[in-house]
């Protein structure tokens, strides 16, 4: 009978949306330790003709490098440049002029201020090294190299300020190195040669960032971690493995554009001079012990330093956390297209990122993300009011036709074809829509979504509290029935992690369904009840702050419903 078939289609359809999430949108994890890596490839070569990149080739490495060392042994036996910043701690390294060394104030490993930092930026040499060098490359002429040695101006650079390296390369050129940091994440290397030779030179500027080792990825569908640039408007995504396969990845030249190495939250990007063509390459080798190293590199535009004058190129780095209000900004400061694509909001960015920039404007004026996400669904349920109190109102038509439509199932049992034909016309006659039920699931497809993938992709979600036990609404809730939430001292395993606020959207979602009518075939009625229990099971590892939202939206319609069937009550 049709209305049994779409009260199947319902179920079908909500089972279907959650699995489907849980294919698509797996469970997001508390990360563990979110550090980062890199490779020491090779320098873009200067081109002999027009400008295009020659293979890549491995730099040397000598017995210190392959040493292991741990990460304050390797910071401790080189001289460096401190960094000074309310959001940065590091430093450079004067061997190479490298920024190698960063670590993000703002973030830790655990929700704990007190848990480490989280590391960015990790010194040439070690396993999991990750750094961003800048430099010359020229045919026949001695440019600095990786292990030169700088002289430098200062021994600290500070948030607003700027130190000046220097290096003579004896046959009458001086290059040197500016770097400037402003408040935030973005570093701004000058770069600049002073010819005092007879001859003119050519030089070509480049700037790499190198990462040793494959990081540990999410391993979802909906994220994409690894290697990215934006050129021409264009995102270009490059998976690690796929780069595995294909060694080396080039673009052709373009103006301006970046280009980089993404993890879930945060990003290691080169800005080079924008309104320079460039070339653009990612590239990635295997040492001899098997070691996996990926780098992102461009080169600029061919510059002659004719006798007696001096040439430059400017060039940014983007090294922290993918906060989407800052990449917009710099993309008015810098003047760099697409910057904001560092944040993969998916397929759906239409919806999914005014979704979050609706949230985060109610967390300006409420202070937590949690009261955005209730406030946010009010607004949702106010906007889609008409059409779900439409729906709404069919159901609960559809509830008063329950004894009518037993009388018919009663006359015309025998006779299928017959009995269908008259429930439409009662149908038909009373105003009724047998598939009312699936409007409200349609409508909160798109919410979830958006919700889903905020959750899962903005770092501002990260760590964000609400109220009592849930500290990070990025995260499952924490409690579990089956220790008594917590005054059992043993840990449940994942599948048994079924906390306080999944019970309240089975327990709400339950409550909803007997405000709906109710199947008349009683196989149906026990899986209608069964449903519940279902998608408790499923939600216990999804984002607390998405099963909040479940549950907020679930009271606000079992409220919406009831209101409307006393009032249908009343006019009978």
């Amino acid at each position: 009978m049709n209305d049994q078939k779409n009260m199947m289609l319902a179920i079908v359809l909500s089972v279907a949306i959650l699995f489907g999430f849980q294919f698509l949108f797996p469970p997001a994890e508390q990360p563990v330790q979110e550090q980062q890596t890199t490779q020491e490839g090779g320098v873009p070569n200067a081109p002999a003709g027009n400008p295009s990149f020659a293979p890549q080739i491995p730099g040397a490495e000598d017995a210190a490098q392959k040493a292991v060392q741990t990460r304050t042994e390797k910071l401790d036996a080189s001289a460096r440049i401190k960094i000074e910043s309310p959001r940065l701690h590091g430093s450079l390294s004067v061997q190479g002029g490298r920024i190698d060394d960063l670590t993000l104030i703002d973030y830790h490993e655990e929700v704990s201020d007190e848990s480490p930092e989280i590391t960015l930026l990790n010194p040439k040499g070690l396993k999991n090294a990750y750094y961003a060098e800048f430099g010359w490359s020229a045919p026949n002429v001695d440019v600095p190299t990786a292990d030169t040695v700088w002289a430098t101006d200062s021994q600290t650079l500070k948030a607003g300020g700027a130190v000046n390296l220097t290096w003579d390369n004896g046959n009458g050129l001086l290059f040197k190195r500016t770097i400037s940091l402003d408040d935030n994440y973005v570093f701004t290397v000058n770069e600049s040669v002073t010819n005092t030779s007879g001859e003119a030179v050519n030089l070509y500027p480049y700037g790499l960032v190198s990462r040793s080792g494959t990081p540990k990825t999410s391993g979802f569908f909906i994220l994409h971690e690894g290697l990215l640039g934006v050129f021409d408007g264009v995102l270009e995504e490059v998976d690690y493995d796929d780069l595995q396969e294909k060694a080396t990845k080039k673009i052709d030249p373009v103006q301006g554009g970046w280009i980089g190495i993404t993890d879930k939250y945060w990003l290691a990007a080169l800005i080079p001079d924008q309104s320079a063509m460039v070339n653009h390459r990612f590239s990635h080798y295997r040492t001899d012990d098997g070691l996996d190293k990926y780098q992102t590199d461009y080169l600029g535009p061919q510059l002659t330093a004719e006798p007696g004058q001096t040439v430059s190129f400017k060039s940014n780095l983007f090294a922290g956390a993918k906060e989407l209000n800052l990449l917009t900004k710099y993309e008015d400061e810098i003047g760099v297209s697409e910057f904001d694509l560092a944040i993969d909001f998916g397929w759906f960015f239409f919806i999914t990122k005014p979704f979050f920039m609706a949230l985060s404007w109610l967390h300006s004026h409420l202070g937590n993300f949690g009261l955005a996400i209730l406030a946010l669904t009010i607004g949702v349920k106010l906007l889609f009011f008409p059409l779900a109190n439409t729906s709404y109102r069919s159901m609960a038509k559809m509830k008063t036709l329950s004894p009518k439509i037993k009388e018919l199932q009663k006359k015309f049992g025998d006779d299928k074809q017959r009995l269908n034909q008259e429930m439409m016309a009662l149908y038909k006659r009373e105003k009724a829509n047998p598939a009312s039920g699936c409007l409200p699931i349609l409508l909160q497809i798109p919410v979830f979504f958006a919700l889903y993938k905020s959750l899962f992709v903005s770092i501002e979600m990260r760590h964000a509290p609400f109220y009592g036990w849930i500290h990070d609404l990025s995260a499952p809730d924490p409690t579990s029935i089956f220790n008594m939430f917590g005054l059992i001292p043993w840990d449940p395993p994942q599948m048994l992690m079924i906390g306080v606020w999944p019970l309240l959207m089975g327990i709400s979602m339950f409550l909803q369904q007997r405000l709906n009518p109710q199947p008349t075939d009683p196989m149906q009625a026990k899986m209608m009840m069964f449903l519940p229990v279902v998608f408790t099971f499923m939600l216990a590892s999804f984002p607390a702050g998405l099963v909040i939202y479940w549950v907020w939206n679930n009271v606000l319609s079992i409220a919406q419903q009831y209101v409307i069937i006393k009032r249908m009550e009343k006019q009978k």
